[in-house]
């Protein structure tokens, strides 16, 4: 929901407390306030989230600005989720972060993921019939789940009202951060 004095988006941007991709979180952070909007950082616990370079190299912790129990679709007008492999295993078992995303998804508000983050959609049950993108090695995980996976830097998909934003790794984070910002912003472009 716009907050209501200038239109200003209100975008979540939710991860894990460990294992995120330190980029996949600050990169759209960074574009999205840049724009304008206001992105707020959930995490399951309001603890240092230690983010990582390519799942392996501990890069810097960050500091989330609410804890994910306090999050609600209402309050939003989008959620992201960025990878990193333990990110996102570790979300897609929080029925919080499930049920967050079903909510935000039934609202038709734009629901996000890159790299590995789409795992969160699959156990959410939002992929059938959609078209994504993803880290390659998600491939199967979509299909079986009923999605038509493609290999592009941005995907935009709208099924039975689901809006889903994705993308495939960190080489694409400007052209997701920017469709991020046009869904959100109301000037969508279809990819």
């Amino acid at each position: 929901m716009n907050d209501g004095t200038n239109g200003t988006p209100n975008i979540l941007v939710i991860t894990s407390n460990t294992g995120v991709e330190g980029d996949e979180l600050l990169l759209p952070l960074q574009r999205l306030r840049e724009r304008g909007a206001r992105a707020v950082h959930a995490a399951p616990d309001k603890a240092r989230v230690q983010t990582f370079v390519h799942d392996t190299d501990k890069d810097v912790t960050v500091d989330p600005d609410i804890d994910l129990s306090a999050a609600s679709a209402d309050d939003y007008d989008a959620v992201v989720i960025p990878g990193g492999t333990v990110n996102a295993d570790k979300l897609r078992v929080r029925p919080e972060a499930v049920e967050l995303v079903r909510a935000f998804a039934a609202a038709g508000k734009p629901v996000a993921a890159i790299c590995h983050g789409p795992w969160l959609l699959v156990e959410a049950g939002l992929v059938d019939g959609q078209a994504l993108t993803s880290y390659f090695s998600l491939r199967t995980d979509i299909l079986n789940a009923g999605g038509r996976w493609t290999d592009q830097k941005v995907v935009h998909s709208c099924v039975d009202g689901h809006t889903l934003i994705t993308s495939r790794n960190p080489g694409d984070l400007e052209a997701f951060s920017a469709a991020v910002a046009g869904a959100t912003f109301g000037t969508v472009s279809m990819l």
